[in-house]
């Protein structure tokens, strides 16, 4: 009798695209909950928009940190076991919580935040050049896409669960002025965050039974692509790659200038001179800025089997620039809608950065995919930078930093086409 695991059918790409949107929509919802946790330990522990923004900062370094050993290893392991282990980092990540609550100490959720972020990175090195093998390049950016669309739906429900979690009651500290009854009040806020991770950490351990259960296709590789003559020489030679050295660059100031509108969302909405929302209301609003990006994915999967890739970026971070400049110069709701409405050009960007980026590259797919998922490091660094700002210039001026983000991305999407990775 033979061995059971080779009677039991292999997956089949449709099959296989089916169940890595999972994986999309959970790293976006986990990733998109920092937008709610912010504004949160900002008010638990009395913060400034800078200390804040550490929470965004130990999230996102650890792209920097982990992408690329996650893609050496992914070249000896498999993208399957790589998907497995994944998991089961971000699940260890979700659990630091729980005692980060119940000490109080701020720097021990900006651990935990590094852990999750770590399987999430591992995860990212994994699914995204493999939905870009499992059928043919020029449709790449199009699955991308479609996956990336579940992606920004757990961005969008994010918001509206966190705050229903952590924004459930109007905070009373201000009533009271000993230091005991500030303690008192740090340790219930702080307890609000246990639950909701300790859920998404059951959640990612019966993913991870699901993952080691079923037999994914092995990725097809296409050594004849790249003249390159090692793997692993080929994440040291990121330079002789125009197209991906910039598109990096591409990379790092999206996810920057995404994920700092989205940190900053709920204090925005909550000046004076914009919209004076409560946090509960702001953080339902945040959603519509996911759920943008969401509906422009979909669309965006569409019009990417008939327009260029690189025409399409251009435009849609024309479009981004110009709102992030109206939202930054107008007031109440045209300021609101203005700063939502970047969500729905965010869209296509990343996604489309990234097929771009790993175009040519064949057989080196896997460290091409790490470099890129380095340079989302920019989560870390755009929202500090906007930080400092948002202190010395107040938060509505501060989004002058995104807005350099995005020109960026214009020049990039205008004259990738003229750039190859070749050597």
């Amino acid at each position: 009798m033979g061995d059971r695991r080779d009677m039991d059918a292999v997956a089949s790409p449709r099959f296989s695209l089916l169940v890595l949107t999972s994986l999309f929509f959970i790293w976006g919802f986990i990733t998109s909950l920092n937008d709610i946790l912010l504004p949160h330990l900002k008010n638990v522990f009395e913060l400034s928009y800078t200390e804040a923004s550490l929470v965004q900062s130990s999230f996102f370094a650890a792209y920097l940190i982990v992408s690329v050993p996650a893609g050496l290893l992914l070249k000896r392991i498999g993208y399957q076991l790589g998907l497995v282990l994944g998991l089961l980092i971000a699940c260890a990540g979700c659990l630091v919580f729980i005692p980060a609550a119940r000490m109080q100490v701020y720097e021990v959720f900006l651990l935990g935040l590094f852990v999750l972020a770590s399987g999430i990175t591992i995860l990212q090195v994994s699914a995204n050049p493999y939905v870009i093998a499992l059928g043919s390049s020029e449709s790449a950016p199009s699955r991308l896409n479609m996956t990336q669309a579940f992606n920004s739906l757990g961005t969008m429900l994010a918001p509206v669960f966190g705050g229903l979690v952590l924004f459930s009651t109007v905070p009373t500290v201000a009533d009271h002025a000993s230091a005991e009854a500030i303690r008192a009040f740090r340790a219930s806020e702080a307890a609000l965050v246990e639950a909701p991770y300790f859920w998404l950490a059951v959640i990612l351990l019966l993913m991870v039974a699901f993952f080691s259960w079923v037999r994914l296709p092995v990725a097809p590789t296409k050594p004849h692509e790249s003249s390159v003559d090692t793997v692993d020489a080929g994440v040291f030679r990121i330079f002789r790659f125009p197209r991906l050295t910039l598109g990096a660059v591409g990379i790092f100031v999206y996810v920057g200038a995404e994920v700092a509108i989205g940190s900053y969302l709920v204090n925005f909405f909550g000046e004076p001179s914009v919209a004076g929302m409560s946090t509960s209301q702001a953080s339902r609003y945040v959603s519509w800025y996911w759920g943008g990006a969401m509906v422009g994915r979909f669309i965006g999967a569409l019009l990417l089997r008939y327009v260029r890739p690189g025409l399409m970026l251009a435009v849609c971070g024309f479009f981004a620039s110009v709102l992030v400049a109206v939202a930054m110069l107008s007031t109440g709701f045209q300021a609101v809608w203005a700063i939502l409405a970047v969500g729905l050009f965010n869209s296509i960007m990343f996604p489309t950065i990234f097929s771009l980026a790993l175009g040519g590259l064949g057989q080196f797919a896997s460290q091409g995919a790490g470099v890129l998922c380095m340079a989302i490091v920019g989560g870390a660094v755009v929202p500090f930078v906007q930080g400092v700002f948002a202190d010395l210039l107040g938060i509505q001026m501060s989004f002058f930093v995104p807005l350099i983000c995005y020109c960026y991305i214009v020049y990039y999407g205008a004259f990738s086409p003229l750039l190859r990775n070749r050597t």
